[in-house]
């Protein structure tokens, strides 16, 4: 009898893709995160979010989750512990404004960073739901 395992192939993690450990999986997600935050800096609604000396921390923060969530080692658990998204945002107003803006920056970083152009529709899906998610502010009229 065949199981499930002999006539199933497990699905490759984009880290497994992108070539994990031994290949550019770090390098794609910190180039990723970089362009990420090259947009953040002069935004109006997502920059005054962060403190100004935590910058670099929310970028090695940033690469660590999701090289977690995209199939890597759980570094950003093991040095943060449980991502609880919601939690970690509820200090900021994050209503359908901040979500877009915030969705403005990671969508044009997907789609600069030639790495993931395979994945970025994929990854969109996830971002898009996650922002979305983390909203705790109603929208002003």
């Amino acid at each position: 009898m065949l199981s499930i395992s002999d006539t199933v192939e497990r699905q490759k993690s984009i880290w497994e893709l992108l070539g994990g450990t031994d290949g550019g999986a770090p390098d794609a997600f910190a180039e990723l995160v970089d362009r990420f935050y090259d947009g953040i800096e002069n935004d109006p609604i997502i920059r005054p979010m962060y403190p100004d000396d935590d910058m670099p921390g929310a970028r090695e923060r940033l690469a660590l989750f999701l090289i977690q969530y995209f199939g890597g080692p759980a570094i950003y658990s093991e040095q943060h512990g449980h991502p609880r998204l919601r939690m970690r945002h509820s200090p900021y107003k994050v209503d359908t404004k901040a979500a877009d803006a915030w969705l403005t920056h990671m969508d044009k970083a997907l789609e600069t960073t030639p790495a993931f152009a395979p994945y970025v529709d994929g990854m969109k899906e996830y971002f898009h739901h996650t922002a979305y998610f983390l909203r705790n502010t109603q929208d002003s009229q």
